[in-house]
């Protein structure tokens, strides 16, 4: 069983306002990534909210998922992440760590990186574009203690640099799947993208 967490307890500063509640395509960024993991076989999606908690649960009316709110709002993305690690209701076997600025994903590639799972030995299973490293990461069960009580100031990458051994890179051909959304640019070209397809 594989479970995800889904971090979207940033306060997006650099975009002005909270970036995903922005629409694309029909419907709010975070609704956008969240609909795409509940296409996957995965049995439980934690999102972790902050400030704007409520109206990022507003915009996920009615999807099956857990909200948890990280008590710390200026606190990093590993802070989330380990508030989403403690929220785990059911034994998982893997985590999935989600971005929720990478409006792009899709749920071919959440797939691929749960059937690429078996093979990395219980390790770490990430997502490249020519060498290049991003996100979702898959992330056995056995780091979660690891993740809990380490790499603090270096977070997740922290524990990819201690496991070089552990990971399993999966070739993405589409590097578009990798990009976030930090910047009214980076919005505006994603808006054009979507409305040019």
């Amino acid at each position: 069983m594989i479970c995800a967490i889904v971090l979207a307890a940033g306060r997006s500063e650099r975009m002005g306002t909270q970036k995903l509640l922005l629409p694309l395509g029909g419907k709010p960024v975070i609704a956008r990534i969240v609909d795409e993991l509940r296409r996957c076989k995965l049995q439980e999606i934690i999102v972790m909210v902050g400030r704007d908690g409520e109206a990022v649960e507003q915009a996920l009316n009615e999807r099956e998922v857990t909200f948890v709110t990280n008590p710390d709002p200026s606190g990093d993305m590993l802070s989330s992440v380990r508030c989403g690690l403690h929220a785990i209701t059911i034994g998982c076997e893997a985590m999935l760590i989600v971005l929720g600025d990478q409006p792009n994903i899709t749920s071919g590639l959440v797939s691929k990186l749960i059937e690429a799972f078996p093979a990395s030995g219980d390790g770490i299973v990430v997502p490249t574009h020519h060498s290049r490293r991003g996100h979702p990461l898959l992330i056995a069960a056995r780091f979660r203690d690891e993740l809990l009580s380490q790499h603090a100031g270096v977070g997740v990458r922290g524990m990819l640099a201690a496991h070089p051994e552990a990971v399993l890179r999966v070739e993405i051909e589409d590097a578009a799947l990798f990009e976030d959304m930090d910047t009214p640019a980076d919005y505006q070209e994603l808006l054009t993208r979507a409305q040019s397809s």
